[in-house]
């Protein structure tokens, strides 16, 4: 490792990014550094506008990608090596507002049920159950079920928070079913390696093998069940400062977008033009008169 990484790296640790964060800004400093063959300390302004371009017209990533990249290198440049010129001018892609296609109640359901493997099913209902983060569900240990007050706990989850989140007794029913098949000890759901947990990218491939069997067309992840959580949560009529404690969420705002998606609550609304006043029937039009 060298020198200028570890820095990078204990730069990030002290200020407690997530591993994830962590891990995608080194993978982002590296392949900058590929591109152009030389150290970053060596790089500038000229530099950062050049890879912008060929990640944008070369590389075509999403506005979402390149943001990635670009936050890497303003930690880098203004955090580890501090540099004087001004780095707030490294560009920020806008990106697209898009709306997450919902899952409704009964593409839940089927989709669950495709699911022949035991822990997959488990821990995807449990993504959905509790509206869980997949690295929340992947990190989830045995502990973190209190069946004597129906609640989860989810230890440290986005932004260095721990919640609690409601234990539906239903679920509660799934996972000691899959408690008792599996054992597992330390983690709810391990992983291949020996004391780790089920890895993200394991879910991930779960979601879209059962994606595929289940036949459905919209497209599905992890975090999609967790959309759908939300959703169905507000169209039941919840409160939507209970949605935002149940996700985690730091700003209101950020749950009242689940406003827009969801559709019994919204398109249930009354039109203005119902309440209108009855209409007048229109005009009986004149017949032509012929020759």
């Amino acid at each position: 490792m060298t020198p200028l990484r570890q820095r990078m790296l204990e730069d990030m640790g002290i200020r407690n990014l997530a591993e994830n964060t962590q891990s995608a800004y080194l993978q982002q400093i590296a392949a900058y550094s590929r591109y152009f063959n030389r150290s970053p300390d060596q790089l500038g302004p000229e530099e950062i506008r050049t890879y912008q371009l060929y990640l944008m017209e070369v590389r075509a990533l999403t506005p979402s990608s390149i943001c990635v990249a670009m936050g890497a290198l303003r930690f880098l440049y203004k955090v580890t090596l501090k540099r004087t010129w001004a780095v707030e001018e490294i560009p920020m892609p806008k990106r697209p507002r898009k709306l997450p296609e919902i899952l409704s109640p009964e593409e839940v359901r089927h989709f669950l049920n495709a699911i022949t493997n035991h822990k997959h099913r488990a821990i995807l209902m449990t993504a959905y159950a509790a509206g869980l983060r997949v690295s929340e569900a992947t990190h989830l240990k045995v502990t973190d079920i209190d069946s004597q007050r129906m609640m989860l706990r989810v230890d440290q989850g986005k932004g260095m928070k721990d919640r609690y989140v409601m234990l539906s007794p239903r679920l509660l029913d799934v996972l000691r079913t899959y408690w008792k098949s599996a054992r597992p000890t330390r983690w709810m759901f391990p992983g291949e390696v020996p004391g780790q947990p089920i890895t993200r990218e394991a879910v991930g491939l779960a979601c879209q093998k059962a994606r595929r069997d289940s036949g459905i067309t919209k497209p599905i992840t992890p975090h999609s069940l967790r959309h759908a959580f939300a959703s169905h949560l507000l169209e039941s009529g919840a409160n939507l400062r209970t949605i935002q404690l149940l996700l985690g969420h730091r700003s209101l705002a950020t749950t009242a977008r689940y406003l827009k998606v969801a559709t019994s609550t919204v398109c249930a609304t009354a039109s203005p033009f119902d309440l209108l006043p009855k209409f007048d029937p229109p005009p009986t039009p004149t017949p032509l008169m012929h020759f």
